[in-house]
């Protein structure tokens, strides 16, 4: 036996997918041909392969054995370490002597393209990533039609050979945010990747705040939107999701869907969301504070009707917004849990009982239940689990700080919200752009949306050369 063939034979000892074919063209020499029946197609490897091979055995030698071999994806193989990434990642190995070829021969086990579950919206397109490499890269294709478009490939994870591909372009992107990007893929040894989420979280420090510094998307028209900005694009083999990079905090409070409506219909509902967010944040941390220690802040009459509703809660008003919050957060858990068929169902059937429950019972006031409710109605606002995690983290800050200090604690913790997120980076950008520092491109493209005709120029925060994106009459 070819001794390469051997060493492939020991190595994948105990796998019985490994398929070994052997076709005698002379009296010396065999071609060997080797496949995963799993992740190779059987139908591909006969078509492009044995059939050729087995007709025109006579005639094969090793010089010629590539124009026998009809894959439409043909790599030399010159390193025999080589051979086990090929052939896991679908290839057909064919070896003759010491010459070895490799054929892409793939099988279908991917998803077809879907809809977006997640980052849905009424205008716009409906496709979204799956969890196939080439097919991310397509759809990112699909829409942008460029040389300049950039591919840098990498594979990472000892056990998974994961393929990881940083796209952007290179007559837009500064070069510094890609330098700094493959220095950190190229930093990684670990054993497997099996989620984008793994590489954002080792390029990004997972462990230095609450905030995420990367955006996953599942949309490509998002990826394509952000590629001519000048950002940088991470797709990941396995991930129907891929990184956009680097990302700032109203990313996550405005998305890119936002760009499919007119300016002046969005602009309030961009409004609304970062409304929501701080009112999530400190509602109940001001309902607190006006409970316990400020209220001259509200009309008599409405303490006195606060005052009434209370009347009978055995606890605190800090220690009743917590229980209420902390069961709050458990249907949270069990809606995102439960399947889609009947968790909002059952989330809704809880609040509505305990909350009615819990009042008849005298453990919490109406007027609690209702500061509760308008809490999570406003998070529900954002799909980005990461961003409903920060508001927790400052929720629960603001209640301590409110239920020691009043007003005054809650003022100190807006100053500390405002210090925690300006002292933040997203690969070296300021995260609380374009407020802080303000910049007034980009703010226009995410805080408040301009017209499109007006959205000509790219930010500095990305570039600084070919700046311009389109030309107006008015510009000429």
């Amino acid at each position: 036996m070819n001794k390469i063939v051997a060493r492939i034979k020991k190595e994948f000892s105990k796998t019985p997918d490994l398929i070994i074919k052997e076709i005698n063209i002379n009296l010396f020499n065999t071609i060997y041909v080797l496949y995963l029946e799993t992740v190779s197609g059987s139908n591909k490897v006969n078509d492009y392969i044995l059939k050729n091979l087995i007709a025109s055995k006579n005639k094969i030698n090793k010089y010629n054995l590539k124009s026998y071999l009809a894959g439409p994806n043909t790599k030399k193989i010159d390193n025999p370490d080589k051979i086990e990434y090929f052939l896991t990642n679908g290839f057909s190995i064919v070896i003759l002597g010491d010459i070895i070829w490799g054929i892409e021969t793939r099988a279908d086990i991917n998803r077809s393209v879907s809809n977006a579950d997640v980052e849905t919206s009424i205008n716009g397109p409906k496709d979204s990533f799956t969890e196939n490499y080439q097919i991310n890269v397509g759809l990112i294709k699909r829409r942008l039609k460029s040389h300049n478009l950039k591919i840098e490939n990498r594979v990472i994870g000892r056990k998974t050979s994961t393929q990881v591909g940083v796209m952007y372009f290179d007559d837009i992107v500064d070069a510094e945010i890609i330098q700094d990007v493959l220095k950190k893929l190229e930093a990684i040894d670990i054993d497997g990747i099996v989620d984008s989420s793994s590489i954002g979280f080792l390029i990004g420090g997972e462990a230095n705040h609450v905030f995420p510094t990367f955006l996953q998307t599942e949309r490509p028209d998002y990826v394509a939107t952000s590629l001519l900005e000048g950002k940088v694009a991470i797709v990941i083999d396995t991930s129907p999701y891929v990184l956009i990079i680097p990302a700032f905090f109203i990313d996550f409070i405005n998305p890119n869907i936002d760009n499919y409506s007119k300016s002046k219909n969005v602009n309030f509902i961009k409004i609304l969301r970062i409304f929501a967010y701080f009112l999530s944040i400190i509602a109940p941390a001001l309902y607190i504070a006006i409970m316990n220690y400020n209220q001259e802040t509200i009309p008599t009459n409405l303490l006195v009707d606060f005052a009434i509703q209370r009347n009978g809660v055995p606890f605190p008003t800090i220690v009743e917004t917590l229980l209420m919050l902390g069961v709050c957060e458990i249907l949270r858990e069990s809606d995102l849990r439960f399947p889609s068929n009947y968790g909002s169902a059952i989330s809704i059937l809880g609040a509505i009982v305990l909350g009615e429950a819990s009042v008849s019972a005298g453990i919490a006031s109406p007027i609690t239940i209702i500061v509760i409710a308008i809490t999570f109605i406003s998070s529900l606002t954002f799909s980005n689990v990461e961003i409903n995690n920060s508001m927790r983290f400052f929720r629960f800050i603001f209640i301590l700080l409110a239920g020691f200090f009043g007003l005054y604690g809650i003022t100190l913790g807006i100053l500390f919200f405002l210090v925690y997120t300006t002292n933040i980076t997203s690969f070296t950008k300021p995260y609380f752009a374009p407020l802080a520092p303000f910049n007034k491109v980009y703010f226009h493209n995410s805080v408040i949306k301009s017209p499109l005709n007006k959205d000509n120029k790219r930010s500095t925060l990305f570039t600084h050369k070919n700046m311009r994106k389109q030309n107006n009459k008015e510009d000429l």
